[in-house]
């Protein structure tokens, strides 16, 4: 069982910058690959990134390409997410998702039902 904790979320002004973490304990972290997804309220929840094993593959949904980066650090089981030039729309909870398949895709990656484990989701805001 891997318990995932968010952390970073905050109030930020448009153009601003944020980075999240997420820590993971319960398992072999580098045995996952790692996805990024955030949600506004009365949306559905949405690919934002992902980051391979290794951290030597990522993979970016077409609104935050170019602004948001992803990556990990194995040895202390950590993944980030940092965030530049944030927007108003990049408003949501930002959660962070771990998974296993045997093969990584863009697809895959990018669907919320193939991870296994959640995190609680941090809170970003964007104000304009």
């Amino acid at each position: 069982q891997v318990q995932l904790v968010e952390s970073g979320g905050g109030l930020v002004q448009a153009g601003g910058s944020l980075r999240l973490s997420c820590a993971a304990s319960g398992g072999t972290f580098s045995s996952y690959a790692m996805g990024w997804f955030r949600q506004a309220p009365g949306k559905e929840r949405e690919f934002v990134a992902a980051i391979s094993w290794s951290g030597g593959t990522t993979y970016y949904a077409d609104s935050v390409k170019g602004r948001f980066t992803t990556s990990r650090d194995n040895a202390k089981n950590t993944v980030y997410l940092q965030m530049n030039s944030l927007k108003p729309e990049d408003t949501a909870v930002y959660y962070c998702a771990a998974t296993n398949p045997q093969a990584l895709t863009i697809v895959i990656v990018s669907t919320t039902t193939n991870y296994n484990y959640w995190g609680q989701g941090t809170q970003v805001t964007v104000s304009s």
